[in-house]
Formats: structure tokens, sequence, C-alpha cells
């Protein structure tokens, strides 16, 4: 018997005796995935026959057939499959479509996040597959960047506090491993330019950046997938400084480093930094890359490069142990455990999914129209009321691995015109499109027409996914076509106006804000985000949602966040009013939470690891209701600038009408930490504001302060 299939020894005796049994053709094609869809027959069964390490894009049956050739291949090494499930299995028709990650962040429930990442493990492992590219943990800051839908949001602690919950829910069960991207500061190209040069400093990466991933390697995520990008004019997939040196052995990842498609190719033709594949495949593993994504000429150059001594092979090797010990985690060698594929999109699953859509929407606005109380009859009218594929959003069966404009949704789902009937009852409803996110077509007089009928209207806005995702970066922010014009109108009716935004990044909302009655903000809310809006108009739930993500006043007002540097002359642009127009923990309930007797548990920090920041949070209404309390930190004199307010800790609590709960934070040293210029990490002597309330203005504050600098 083999070492390597004796599961008496430990995963490392075994990658030891199966990489000395490897020749070098073996070894090198672990590093390769192939896209199923874009390989020719001929190349499919050339690549199959060959053991390829990974497959991309793979479903049902295909799996299989992979797999049976792989176990016929010399060694029978199992090839790993990789997909894009990003908010659920969401490439498979009749899967579940969770809420986007920018939708989910707003919950802020990580335990709600995490069984996403569970119930999307089993329905992916369900299908034959044992991967996803995902959770997104690039920073959203500027908003004209095409992927903003994929991010948490603008606030790094969130991001990697939602990522480490989802990553622990994706391999809680070992039936996949996660990928934590894009690696690093993808989304701070300039400009808001996917895939474009990031002009970061090393000393700004590590302050804002890094933070998420060092999460991610803390608690073994599988897998890291560079960036397309560049940071200070360096390709990720050619820097071995950000990618080797700090990933692998600074922080300490033990997973391996996938480049992104064609990413090793890019390096040749969009980059210009090889000047042929061989030496582009050179530099992508010199520098850490472990897997090269469907670039298929990597093979060739990677052998011919052994083949005449031109890389070490130790680097083969490293890259090789760390894509074997992924297989190996997951059981790929040992018969993996099997999940029914009645797992896929089950009653368990579709409450969950509810649930989490009923967090993630948020309420914005609201001057006393919602909850709405008695019959009506109410005009749903609007381009995203009855469109599933503005509320799935990108990255589901609709879009990927390739566009598809007639396709019939398999799974149930509700749009806001089906929640709206169901909970208001259909003969209540009225509805109009009203006009198109693009283009000239509208029907605003039949919508205004239908609005006089009504006592209320809900008016559903905002983008659609010809505006986002990767290749479709947007210089405007304002909402596109005649949707202005149609709010207008529908305001002149003197009938109360709730809008609903439906969309996959934050917009320029000031009219609204100023004429509407209501807004809710959904973003992209999955398969129930249309009953979830419905119920929360209808008082059938407490709000409890709150932005991860700021909205500008004009688009030239990107990059948008809340924990910037004072220091600007003004403060302002001259022709704007101060601030934005909704910013980062905004977010209202339908009842008021009062916080009080904030304290902390000592108030100096010497080299104690952590304090408790304790408040009272009573709720002054008559529902039960959920309340995120953030806690902020700011380092009052520092050497370098600091912003005047970083989120360093959150919880979300359950307190029933009338009463008051303690609410106790942990305050780790760490959060205390800046790093200075010679790039150390120190807690500086000095006083530190604790800030803690429901959003960035309305907080109870206190002082803390260290005695001596500590070097962490």
């Amino acid at each position: 018997m083999q070492k390597y299939k004796d599961k008496s020894l430990n995963i490392e005796e075994r990658i030891d005796d199966l990489l000395s049994k490897m020749t070098n053709e073996e070894k090198v094609g672990q590093m390769l995935q192939v896209s199923y869809n874009t390989l020719s027959k001929e190349d499919y069964e050339k690549y199959k026959n060959l053991g390829i390490g990974s497959f991309l894009h793979v479903l049902g049956d295909e799996a299989d057939d992979i797999k049976e050739r792989a176990e016929k291949t010399r060694l029978g090494i199992p090839p790993i499959f990789g997909i894009d499930a990003i908010h659920g299995h969401c490439l498979l028709n009749g899967a579940t479509v969770f809420p986007s990650q920018l939708a989910m962040s707003s919950s802020f429930n990580r335990k709600l996040i995490h069984d996403m990442g569970k119930a999307t493990a089993k329905e992916v492992a369900a299908d034959g597959l044992d991967w996803t590219f995902s959770p997104v943990l690039c920073i959203a800051r500027d908003l004209r960047w095409g992927r903003v839908n994929e991010t948490f949001g603008e606030d790094s602690y969130v991001i990697g506090e939602l990522g480490k919950a989802i990553i622990e829910g994706y391999e809680e069960d070992n039936l996949i491993i996660a990928c934590a991207k894009h690696y690093i500061a993808y989304g701070e190209a300039t400009g808001g330019r996917d895939a474009y040069d990031s002009e970061v400093s090393e000393r700004k990466i590590r302050e804002v950046f890094l933070p998420p991933f060092e999460k991610a390697a803390k608690i073994g995520c599988g897998s890291v997938m560079t960036a397309y990008g560049t940071v200070d004019s360096v390709p990720l997939n050619a820097n071995p400084h950000m990618v080797r040196e700090i990933l692998k052995d600074e922080i300490g990842f033990d997973g391996f480093v996938v480049s992104d498609y064609e990413n090793v190719l890019n390096l040749v033709t969009r980059q210009f930094i090889a000047e042929n594949l061989k030496d582009a495949s050179k530099l992508s593993i010199e520098a850490g890359n472990d897997m090269s994504m469907n670039t298929h000429e990597f093979y060739d150059c990677v052998s011919e490069l052994i083949e005449n001594n031109e890389i070490d092979i130790k680097y083969i090797d490293d890259a090789v142990r760390r894509i074997l010990r992924a297989k190996f985690r997951i059981g790929l060698f040992d018969g993996k455990k099997t999940v029914d594929r009645s797992v896929i999109n089950c009653n368990e699953h579709k409450k969950l999914n509810h649930k989490l859509a009923q967090e993630s929407a948020v309420l914005l606005k609201n001057d006393g129209t919602l909850p709405l109380k008695g019959n009506k009859t109410i005009a749903v009218i609007g381009p995203n009321a009855d469109d599933i594929r503005a509320i799935y959003g990108d990255w589901t069966y609709f879009s990927h691995p390739v566009p598809k404009e007639n396709v019939t949704p398999m799974g149930d789902y509700y749009t806001i015109r089906r929640g709206m009937e169901e909970v208001f009852g259909k003969e209540n409803i009225l509805y109009s499109k009203g006009c198109d996110i693009l283009g000239e077509e509208n029907y605003i007089n039949d919508a205004v027409k239908i609005a006089e009928k009504a006592d209320v209207v809900v008016c559903v806005i905002g983008d659609c996914l010809a505006q986002n995702g990767e290749y479709r970066d947007r210089a405007d922010l304002e909402l596109s076509g005649y949707q202005t014009e149609l709010v207008k109108r529908l305001i002149d009716t003197k009938k109360p106006v709730i809008a609903v935004l439906v969309n996959c990044k934050p917009l320029c909302i000031s009219y609204l804000k100023e004429n509407c009655n209501a807004i809710i903000e959904d973003f992209n809310g999955g398969e129930f985000a249309g009953l979830a809006v419905a119920e929360m108009i209808g008082g059938k739930f407490n709000p409890s949602g709150k932005l991860t993500i700021s909205f500008p006043r004009h688009s030239a007002q990107t990059p948008c966040y809340y924990n910037q540097y004072e220091g600007w002359h003004g403060g302002q642009y001259v022709d704007l009013e101060k601030g934005y127009v909704y910013e980062f923990g905004d977010g209202l309930s339908y009842s008021e939470f009062e916080y009080s007797n904030l304290r902390l548990s000592q108030n100096t920090i010497k080299n104690e690891e952590e304090i408790t920041v304790s408040v009272d949070v009573t709720n002054k209404g008559n529902m039960d209701g959920k309340e995120t309390v953030l806690m902020f930190v700011n380092d009052v004199i520092s050497s370098v600038l600091t912003p005047t307010k970083q989120l360093k800790g959150f919880e979300k609590v359950f307190i029933k009408a009338g009463e008051t709960v303690t609410v106790n934070l942990k305050l780790n040293i760490k959060d205390l930490a800046i790093v200075t210029r010679d790039l150390e990490y120190i807690v500086e002597k000095g006083k530190f504001e604790i800030m803690v309330g429901r959003n960035t203005k309305e907080y109870l504050k206190d002082i803390l302060s260290a005695e001596e600098n500590i070097k962490l």
C-alpha cells in the first residue's frame, strides 16, 4: 500500500510520500487549473488524461467523468473543482441564491453569514465540487469600481470579521475550501478602474488592506487568489515581496495561492512585464503563485523550465505541497464525504435565506409612513420592481460563466412585486414598470395614472447588471435613464412615496432623501429579497440592517468612506454640502435605542491583551428589535496620520421592547496599534478615544491611556 493512502499517517507525512513518487510533469500538472467551458473537445480529453490539478466551472456529471479519468492516472491524484459560489451556489440554476456580499454585510450578523457559508458548502459539495472562489476581502472605497457588490463594504474591520465568519462556514465540515481574494488592494485601483494600478504604499497596505487576509490565514483558509492589478506598478502575479514574503512567510498562510483568470498570460499581453509565457510562468511561480488559472500554455512552459534547470525545484515542490495539503484536508484522497443533492435549495436553506434577506435590508429614511397600517391600495412602480436579474445581481447563472439572455429560473423567488402581492394581497397591488434602467423607453404617464389610483406608492429603482461587474466600471453614479424623472412625477401626485433601491453599489440619491417619505436599501438581496422588503413595509419584522458602505452626494465625491483623515483645507468641496447622503453605520429601526453608561474595565493599558468596553442599550420602542452596537477608536496624537474614527468592534443584540441589556465589547491591544514609517506595529504612548454608539455620528465617548510605547 502506498504511504500517501495510509490514513493513519498525518497529512504532511502523506504529502512527503506522494511528492517523492511524482514526476516533474505530474507536479506541474497539479499547478494548472483549466476552465471547462473554454476547452475544445480535444483539449478537454487531453487535460483529463494528463491528470490536471484543477478544473473550473464544471457542473454535475462532467465532474464525475473527470474524477474517473483521474483515478486511472499513474498515481490517481484527484482534481479539485473550483466554482464561483460567491453568494450561494448561484451558477447552478435551482441552487440557493443568497444576498450578495454587500447586501449580507448590512446584517452585521456573523452567525447568519457563517451559516450561509456552511449551507453553500453543502450545495457546492452536493454538485460534486470542492472549492469556492469566495469570500472577496477587497475594500470598496471608490464606488466607480465595477465590483463593489462583491465586497463586504468599505471598512477593513467589518470585512475581516465577516470574511472570517463565512470562511469558517465554508470549511467547517471539510466539504470545500474557501478562497480569500483578491490579494491585495485590488479595489483601490486608481480611478476605480478594474484590474488597474493601485498607487498605495506598503505601510498603507499593512494598515488597511492586509488585516482581513491575516484573519483568513490565521483560521486556516484553504486558498488565496492574487489580484489582476498591480501595487505601485508591480503585478501581484509577479510580486514576491507581497505574496511569498508577506502572505506566506510573515503571516503564515499555509494554503495555496491561485492566480486570477489568465493572470499569467496577462503578464505578457496586458501588463508587458514578461516577453513570453515561459518568462511569465517563472515570474509567477517565484513570486509565490502556486496554481495558474486557465493559462493552458503554463504546463509546457513550466515543464521546459524544470527540464532546462531554469527554475529552482524548491518552488515547484512548495507549490505542489500546498495544493496537495488542501486536497488531503477535505478528504479527496480518502473518499470525500458525499452530500445528497436534495440539500440544494432545501427548506432549511430557504429559511436561512429568508432570515438573512430580512436582516440585510436597510431602512434609511422613515417619516412615520412605515410600517403601513390598514387596508390600502398600493402602486408598485419601477424598473426593478419585477426584475429578478436586478435583484440577484452579479455572479449567478444569468451572468456566469457566460451571459444568458433567455433562461427560466428553476427555483422559487420573490421580486418586490410578488412580495407586495403576498404580504398585502394581490387585489390591493397595482403595477407599472414606469421606465427602463437604460435606454429611451419610458411609461411614466401610465405609472402616474396608476399612482393616482393608489393610497401609497412603492417605487423600485436602482441599476442593472450592465452597469456593474468586471469590465464595467462606472463614472456616473446618478440614477440612470428616466428614473429620476419617474420619481419626481410620482412625488408630484402628493401620494406617500416609499423608494426601494435595488442596486449593486451606492448611487447618488440626494433627491430621494429630500423628497421621499421612506427609503429602503436592499442592494442585491437574493431569492427572498422581494418578500423581505414587503414584510418590512408591512411591519412584519423590525428592521435591523445598517450600511457597511457610504453614499456620496455626487459621483466626483469618490473615494467615499467614513474613516478618512482630517487636515483637508475647508473640509468640503465648495459646491457640495459637507458629508455624505448616507454613511457607514446608518440604518433605522421601528424602535428607538438609547445608549447609556459607557465604561471601560480599566482606563490605562500596558501589556494586557485586551480590555472590556461595556455599554447599556435600552429599547425605548414598542417593538422587539435587534441593534448593532458599533465601537470606534481614535488615536488622539500619533506619529502618522490616523482617521478620527476606526471601527474596532461590533455586536448585534436582540432587545425586547422596554428592556435594557449590557453589551460587552472586547478591545485588544492590537486594535490600538499603528503601522509606523518603518513598518513596525506599535501602540504609542498617549490617549485613545473609545466611542460606542449606533453609527458614526451618535455615540458615547471615554478615554483610554497607554502609559508607554508597546511594540507588537
